[in-house]
């Protein structure tokens, strides 16, 4: 594509006409941040759902579910659509259709009900943030972009933060149901603000219509095999652990239709003139390494935010409200650095600032190895600050890279594609740690079971103390030795879990580590002036 072609594209900038770009970038980042935190706020929610509903937890699980599934097929389709029918409208839509979904979700009288509108809320969810991202891009020249990412980068990486600190204040003091329905009044808001500011100029209503009269068709059965095989490979991800892997035929059905659909998808996407995933993006050096640096992001941004609440609540008897605050401290630190990565990412090479965030979120990890029975809420908040000092220079460098080299007019396919790779990564992220967190549980209890030899001084020693204690409390001298012998066990399944989830934050920061030489493989891109263009 020539450097004279891409200028004559219509940017997002011009959909806005003379409205100042940052109020644009302030709505898209708002709207975005209510879409990222629908990811988050039912964690801590889950067993509220599960009362509520009269379902296992296991079953309440779903509702995390179908919204990553359906938020991922919709990804593949938004370029597509956003170049089809207008981002405005395209924009619309999906905001209207998630703001309805979230008041419906909250009125949900059974679990069925409640699973269906959650895929119509990730349906719509999904078509709104690479969409934002793409205005973003168009809308701010390259020596700007860095800024505008950054404030976009505070509503993406901040909201999943945020979700279960809200969702458990909610919970706790609310209802379960105003997790979904708080989105109800923001959204019509975000709507009214939307229709009311965003302008689509005659080169943008033109472009479109060559577009159309160029005989773009939908790539249907493109987004068939992508959405069947990212819903597939969502669906065993999530559901692995539970089902005993590939003990369970659902799983192996699962996996199966996963690995013939991404086997089927590569070549017909090849083939087709408007693919609905344009593969030879992914193929190249830049846009490769950056989606796999994604990849890892989320993986350690969406796993630590489950685990962390799940940690605290489990093993050190936190409140829902109290283990979305230990995530709070890094929430703040993430919303002041995100400025300050911003203008970085116009100064500094964006493989240099990827490069040192990700060894800081490796050392937050490491630092997080440290756990045992006696560390305090200041320590999980501030390993959790000292993770966040890392996301933002990986974050909002690794959107100015992505975006180095790619034609104008790819910027939606791009910016989807990014999305899809947080979504995916945070997937397999949470599902490493699963796996990790039960296999390796089950390892130390063993070991530490074999260490609990009752012939030796040491047991006899603890046990005594802890029967005398009991005895102290009241209990005759038979409930005194049951009641040791019971707290022994818990110990032991205690210390276990302890090893257990720092084997967990061993595998992230490996996970972390990785992330640096692939940052350092990224090439060179122009600091500011001309936007790089692809030929």
């Amino acid at each position: 594509m020539s450097a004279a072609a891409a200028r004559t594209l219509p940017s997002a900038a011009a959909t806005s006409a003379a409205v100042n770009p940052w109020l644009i970038a302030v709505l898209v980042a708002f709207a975005s941040f209510m879409e990222n935190l629908d990811t988050t706020i039912a964690n801590v929610a889950l067993p509220y759902i599960a009362g509520g509903m009269g379902v296992s937890e296991d079953e309440a699980s779903w509702v995390i579910t179908t919204y990553l599934v359906a938020n991922a097929v919709s990804l593949t389709a938004s370029s597509y659509l956003a170049q089809r029918f207008g981002r405005k409208s395209f924009f619309l839509v999906c905001l209207a259709a998630f703001t309805a979904s979230s008041v419906l979700c909250g009125f949900a009288p059974n679990l069925q009900a409640l699973l269906l509108f959650r895929i119509v809320q990730g349906l719509g969810g999904g078509g709104m943030v690479p969409v934002a991202q793409s205005i973003l891009a168009d809308s701010f020249p390259p020596e700007k972009r860095g800024q505008a990412f950054a404030l976009f980068g505070i509503a993406v990486v901040v909201a999943p933060v945020v979700g279960p600190t809200l969702g458990g204040w909610i919970s706790d003091n609310w209802s379960w149901q105003w997790c979904f329905e708080i989105n109800g009044p923001i959204g019509l808001l975000a709507l009214a603000l939307f229709a009311g500011t965003l302008r689509e100029s005659e080169a943008a209503a033109a472009e479109r219509k060559r577009f159309v009269r160029q005989g773009h068709q939908f790539d249907l059965v493109g987004f068939a095999l992508a959405a069947t095989f990212l819903g597939a490979l969502e669906i065993a991800l999530d559901r692995g652990l539970e089902d005993d892997w590939f003990g369970s035929n659902f799983i192996v059905a699962t996996v199966t239709v996963c690995a013939l659909a991404f086997v089927l998808m590569i070549p017909w996407e090849l083939s087709r003139r408007n693919p609905i995933i344009d593969i030879r993006i992914l193929a190249t050096r830049q846009f490769g390494s950056s989606f796999l640096v994604m990849l890892a992001t989320g993986a350690i941004l969406l796993s630590t935010t489950q685990y962390l609440p799940q940690l605290v609540q489990a093993e050190y008897g936190y409140t829902a409200t109290w283990a979305g605050l230990v995530l709070s401290p890094g929430g703040l630190v993430l919303a002041l650095l995100m400025p300050v990565a911003g203008r970085l990412s116009g100064k500094v090479q964006p493989r240099i600032l990827i490069a040192i965030g990700a060894a800081i979120c490796a050392l937050a990890m490491l630092d997080m190895t440290r756990i045992n029975g006696a560390v305090d809420f200041r320590f999980f908040a501030a390993s959790r600050m000292l993770l966040s000092v890392g996301l933002p220079f990986v974050f909002i460098p690794i959107m100015t890279a992505s975006f180095a080299g790619i034609p104008r007019n790819k910027t939606d396919m791009a910016s989807a594609l990014i999305n899809v790779a947080r979504n995916t990564g945070g997937s397999i992220g949470i599902s490493l740690a699963n796996n990790v967190l039960a296999h390796r549980e089950q390892f130390h209890q063993s070991r530490l079971v074999e260490l609990v030899n009752t012939s030796t001084t040491q047991y006899q020693h603890a046990f005594q103390q802890a029967a005398d204690y009991f005895a102290a409390q009241g209990a005759s001298l038979a409930q005194a030795r049951q009641q040791a012998f019971a707290w022994i066990g818990q110990q032991v399944q205690t210390q276990a879990a302890y090893l257990a989830y720092i084997d967990v934050f061993w595998v992230l920061m490996l996970i972390s580590a990785a992330a640096v030489p692939l940052a350092l493989s990224l090439r060179k891109v122009k600091l500011g002036g001309a936007a790089p263009i692809a030929h």
